[in-house]
């Protein structure tokens, strides 16, 4: 039986490259614009770009934002893209006006623009970077993929943000850029989340889809 995956759409994110990435790893997409869309979901996708603020805005304006909580705090699977993982904590520096989502604590922080040596490093991070996987941390599905890819185990990134969980036992992964250890995804019972954009690394990326529905 298909997995049924619902994406969380409001209005901030390139929904149809997510879609046809799950679709290609055999799942039916539905899309949530409201409350009640988002109440009947099996499982959760939420991506995003763009600025925190402006995506807690447009969550908390549709209903969507509690709706997500409720759902999460019910056991659903909930699997966060990019600015979709930021919003799952309290807070940002980013804007600094909206609280996030508080399924997980920790806060969100600009990236350095110093390397761990003092030398100067471009933000926002953009390209292609393996992962430290914490196998103690990540759900099983992960850890499969992130063993098991068919391609070069490397994902894309492109942020200027990222988070900084509270809990150590929330991190699943991280990858180094300029000698620092920079969160790359997060993981609690129901909830997990890349700042990566699996929908745009490839086979790799493909590969950690296919696993997450697989495990639906």
């Amino acid at each position: 039986m298909k997995a049924q995956v619902t994406i969380i759409d409001y209005g901030r994110s390139n929904l149809l490259s997510v879609q046809r990435a799950l679709e290609h790893c055999g799942a039916t997409v539905v899309y949530a614009h409201n409350e009640k869309e988002v109440l009947q979901a099996d499982a959760l996708v939420l991506p995003g770009v763009g600025a925190f603020d402006d995506g807690m805005r447009l969550l908390r304006e549709s209903g969507m934002a509690q709706a997500i909580c409720e759902k999460a705090q019910k056991g659903t699977p909930l699997f966060g893209i990019c600015l979709g993982l930021q919003m799952l904590f309290e807070h940002s520096a980013e804007g600094g006006k909206e609280d996030g989502l508080g399924l997980l604590e920790g806060t969100v922080v600009p990236l350095s623009k110093y390397a761990a040596d003092g030398a100067p490093v471009h933000v926002p991070s953009i390209g292609w970077r393996a992962l430290n996987v914490q196998k103690t941390a990540s759900p099983e599905w992960f850890v499969q993929a992130t063993q098991s890819t068919p391609a070069t185990p490397e994902y894309y990134f492109v942020h200027s943000y990222h988070a900084k969980p509270k809990h150590k036992a929330d991190i699943a992964a991280y990858y180094t850029y300029g000698g620092l250890e920079i969160c790359a995804a997060v993981a609690k019972e129901n909830l997990f989340a890349t700042q990566f954009h699996p929908e745009k690394s490839g086979a790799a990326g493909l590969w950690l889809l296919q696993k997450f529905c697989d495990s639906l």
